[in-house]
């Protein structure tokens, strides 16, 4: 398996991008995804992190959106028969590493109450629940969560 930070805009990335939301729309009324598109994964405040399998093949991807005082993880995703085998802790990871060498020492997220295997997997990952940040209000349907990390040297 590799893990690199590549472009948002590719068919492949799309396509997990829209089993995640297929996944994900069932669950959950509108008011309660908080997804963002493919154009806004594209903006220069963004990493964004594929994982490819050994044959080159898109398995998984996720993103942080960096701003002032927190990066946002969003759209971590892996493919069901991929799970289970370190992607998401890969993605996760180089996403982290990515964003610290930029001076980001916090991160936060928002994920669904009926996502119990990702909130599992974000705690075993050191994050904590939190309250609503940013823009997000309360919603019975999301979870929130942060993990603050130390600096690392630019």
């Amino acid at each position: 398996m590799n893990v690199a930070l590549e472009p948002a805009k590719q068919p492949e990335v799309q396509a997990l991008i829209d089993q995640l939301d297929a996944y994900q729309w069932p669950l959950y009324p509108p008011e309660s995804h908080h997804g963002i598109d493919i154009d806004a994964l594209s903006q220069p405040n963004v990493l964004f992190a594929v994982a490819r399998d050994d044959a080159g093949k898109a398995i998984g991807c996720g993103a942080i959106v960096l701003d002032a005082e927190y990066g946002e993880l969003k759209r971590v995703y892996t493919l069901p028969e991929c799970r289970g085998k370190g992607v998401a802790k890969a993605i996760l990871s180089l996403l982290e590493q990515s964003a610290g060498q930029r001076g980001c020492t916090r991160f936060v997220l928002e994920t669904g109450c009926r996502q119990p295997d990702a909130i599992t997997f974000y705690e075993r990952s050191g994050y904590r629940r939190r309250g609503p940040f940013g823009s997000y209000m309360g919603d019975p349907n999301s979870v929130f969560m942060e993990k603050l990390v130390n600096a690392q040297p630019r």
